[in-house]
């Protein structure tokens, strides 16, 4: 009997780990597609049914206190740190999808998919586009 529950018990905590490994929510350290830098960490976040993405470091000291000058929405000239870059995203299957992400450099924002990498959980992809050009990040979980 104390067998079976051990086993019982530990298929369970194994199957809750698997689950809770394969959720894309989290923080994530973010690298440049173009540069290969560490940029920042974003807070990926589940609110009312929808995924959502918040900026809560910035990794280089001369950029802590950057503002978003480009944007065009109610986000231009106020701080990145803090601020929701990935708006409203949606699952499918084992994706993200139909929301939007910001470039705060650029002061652009796209569409946006995310998805985990099928062997290494704790690898995110981001890919933001407009119609058939994209770029894809590769960001990193932060443990």
């Amino acid at each position: 009997m104390k067998n079976t529950l051990y086993i019982l018990a530990t298929v369970f905590l194994l199957s809750f780990q698997v689950a809770f490994s394969q959720s894309i929510e989290g923080k994530w350290k973010t690298i440049d597609d173009e540069t290969g830098e560490a940029k920042s960490i974003v807070e990926i976040y589940q609110k009312d049914g929808k995924i959502y993405g918040k900026v809560i470091e910035i990794l280089n000291p001369a950029k802590r206190d950057g503002i978003c000058e480009k944007c065009k929405d109610n986000r231009k000239d106020k701080p990145v740190l803090g601020m929701v870059i990935i708006n409203g995203l949606s699952k499918d299957d084992n994706e993200y999808e139909g929301g939007k992400i910001l470039d705060p450099e650029k002061g652009k924002e796209y569409k946006c998919k995310l998805w985990l990498d099928a062997d290494d959980k704790n690898k995110l992809y981001v890919r933001g586009y407009v119609a058939f050009l994209y770029r894809t990040q590769n960001w990193f979980r932060v443990e």
